[in-house]
Order: structure tokens, then sequence, then C-alpha cells
């Protein structure tokens, strides 16, 4: 009996321990498959991202997804973020999905899925958002936009000062912007700001406008590794200045009954308008023969009457500008000038020539005055003549004659030297 009862609790025993060690197993395998399994999603920017946070085995205990900034999401199948964007595809205590729709580069970063068990699970997944399917290497980039050029309100006076800002926004990494007057590169300032996962970049350029402004075109180039071409913006300036005139002329020599032709030539804008003509600072004398149209003024039989200064006078609303040509008319079939006699009053002899040949003869002039003056310099002495040699404590002229005569043997031995 006793014998009975031992093996009746060796069994009992054998029995619990073979329990206890299949419940601690299955405790064990329980606890490892309560651990939240996630993956890494890419999207294209403003497409659409599936979030799915999984778990093998779960005793009832509730999952959660929070974004980069560690804001809930949903926690089980209830919404805690106010986001649109953001909805619930699947909850169950096995798996926990949702959506984002309309992803942006400010979504990029790294989700928490947590498992509320003692103590609490988490795990990472990490969302990559790329632009506008740009992916250069491991990176993911942010194409830019298209730039905007602002600042410039058409038109502009001559000698205002106008500042050109060009903008584009959504570049990752910051994009490069280049400027250009017409296909000249030309430096502006340049301003990086980092706006959530992407960045804005601004630069400008500051400039006094003059005449040489008017219709130039300045063209902002944004560059960027996620473009094979850069995008470009043009502005074409407008720039309004005072009016500057001059005439031309059909006819170098004009010659009486020639054909004869003014043109006043006007640089302005707005363009000056109306051009008036004058003669001698009154009107026309012959409006028969001599013709206004436009900017034209023609006299059809040049004569000798028409000598004189004719002007030409236009404005626009920045100033008023005058021209003047003088009119000699020659007689018929005169040889003339070989070159037009307005030409040479408005350009004049040429005075440097001149001046430089006035140099050329006073140099001369003094050169030589300095060599004649040294000549004589060394030449400078008393002479006597032949017959005046001991002539001169003679008291009278026959006594000297023979002193001169007498002195005529010792000629040799006198000799004068000049230093």
């Amino acid at each position: 009996m006793i014998v009975k009862q031992q093996l009746i609790f060796i069994l009992y025993s054998l029995c619990a321990s073979v329990f206890k060690v299949a419940g601690t197993k299955s405790k064990a395998k329980g606890s490892q498959a309560q651990f939240p399994i996630t993956q890494n999603v890419t999207v294209v920017e403003g497409g659409t991202a599936n979030m799915t946070c999984r778990v093998d085995y779960n005793d009832n205990t509730s999952l959660q997804w929070s974004n980069p900034a560690q804001q809930t999401l949903f926690f089980g199948d209830k919404k805690a973020l106010r986001d649109n964007r953001i909805e619930l595809m699947r909850a169950s205590s096995q798996e926990l999905t949702i959506r984002i729709g309309d992803v942006s580069l400010s979504d990029e970063g790294q989700y928490t899925c947590s498992l509320f068990t003692m103590p609490v699970k988490t795990t990472k997944a990490f969302l990559h958002v790329l632009g506008e399917h740009a992916r250069i290497g491991p990176v993911s980039t942010g194409v830019p936009g298209r730039p905007e050029i602002t600042g410039f309100t058409k038109p502009a006076m001559e000698g205002d000062i106008i500042t050109l800002t060009c903008t584009t926004a959504g570049s990752k990494p910051a994009a490069k912007i280049r400027w250009f007057r017409n296909d000249k590169e030309v430096q502006g300032t340049k301003e990086v700001n980092a706006t959530g996962k992407s960045f804005t970049v601004r630069s400008s350029l500051q400039f006094q406008v003059d005449r040489r402004d008017d219709g130039v075109a300045y063209t902002c180039s944004v560059e960027h590794v996620s473009l094979s071409n850069p995008y470009m913006t043009t502005e074409v300036l407008e720039v309004h200045y005072a009016p500057h005139l001059e005439i031309t002329h059909s006819l170098i020599i004009p010659q009486e009954g020639q054909y004869f032709k003014l043109e006043c030539v006007s640089i302005g804008n707005p363009i000056p308008e109306p051009v008036l003509w004058s003669k001698d600072g009154g009107e026309l004398p012959d409006i028969e023969r001599m013709i206004v149209e436009g900017r034209e003024l023609t006299i059809t039989t040049l004569n000798k009457t028409d000598n004189g200064t004719y002007r030409c006078e236009a404005s626009n609303h920045l100033g008023t500008s005058t021209a003047e040509y003088v009119l000699f008319v020659y007689a018929k079939d005169f040889p003339g000038p070989t070159t037009d006699p307005n030409a040479l009053g408005q350009h004049g002899p040429d005075h440097a020539l001149i001046g430089g040949v006035v140099a050329v003869v006073v140099f001369i002039t003094l050169c030589l005055i300095i060599v004649l003056g040294r000549y004589l310099a060394r030449h400078k002495g008393t002479y006597l003549t032949h017959e005046a040699k001991g002539a001169e404590d003679a008291p009278d002229a026959d006594t000297a004659i023979i002193n001169a005569e007498g002195n005529h043997v010792h000629a040799e031995e006198k000799k004068e030297y000049f230093i």
C-alpha cells in the first residue's frame, strides 16, 4: 500500500513538472510573439503611404501609431490627431494599419508603433518622401518649384533703384539660383530658409536702371540635382527715359536744284511725339517746297534762300530735346569740298595735331637759340688789325705805321689763346 502511494506521488510530480515546463515554454513563446513588427515605407510626394504594425500574438493589448513629432495618430481604432489626410485602414488585436494621403516632404521621418504591454514595446518605421520620382543614391530629394521673379513694377524710370527677387520652394537639398543679364551671368545675394523637410531659396539683384536697361532680359535659373535641365524664368525690363535727338541728311554737298531730305532721329521711351521743325528760330518759310511728314523734312528743290539753321524738337513726359542742322546750298555743278560742312562744324579742326606741330617748332627754335648763344660766348674777345699792332702808344699816324712795321717781325711771337 505504501509502495502504491509512493508511485502515485511520483507520477503526480512528474505530470506537474511536465505541465509546468510546457506552461513556461508557452509563456516564453507568447512573450516573444508580443512584439510589434513594422516596415519602412517609401512614397512619392503627393502620393499615399500605408503604415502597418503587426504582432503574432496579442493578449488583447492595444496598438498605437505616432508621428515623428511623437503625436498619437491612432490608438487602436480611435483617431487622436485631427488630420483629414490620415485614415484608419484596419484595426484588430494583431494589426493596426493607417493611410496617409497627399504626402508632403514635411511628413518624412520616423514613425513609432507601440504595444501597450508591461513594459510597453515599441518599434520604428521610417517614411521616405521622394520629390516627383527623384532619388539620388540613398538620399531622398525634393524637386524645387518653378521660380518666380518679383519686385519689378513696369515701367521703371531712369535712375530708379529696383530689386529683383527670384524664389523657389520645396527643394531638398537647397537649390542653386543663378542670374543672367541677357546672356551674361551676374551675381546676386542668396537666402536659404528651411521649411519643414525642404528649403525655400531666394536670390536678389539690386541695381540702378538707366536707358541701357530698357528691353534687357533678366533671367533666373534654378539648378538642382533632381533636374536634368534647370528651371528658368525671365523678366524683361521697361525703362522710361528722356528723349535724345539727332538730324541725318540725304546729301553731303547740297546744291541748287537738288532734292534734299532731313530726318529727325529720336531716341526715348516713350517715343517722343510730335516732332516740330523750324528754321532760324521761326516757322518754315516755304511750305510748298518744304514738306513735313512725321519726322522728315523734305525740300523738293534747293536754292540759296534755303540757307540757314534747321531745328527739330520733340518731347515725352520726362523731358524735351532738340537738334540742329546748318544748311549751306552750293551753286549748281559746284565741285565743292570733299567733306560734309556740318561734320566739319561738329568736329572742328584737329587741335591735337596743330598743338603737336607748334610744340615741335618751338622746341627746334629754342635749341637753335641755345647753340648760337654758346657759340658766341666761346668766341668773345678783342681783335686788332695788322696795321693797328704797336700803334697804341704812337703820337701820330706816321709813327704808328713805323711802329707797326717794326712789330711785324715779332708777330709770330704773339699768340692769343681762348678758353
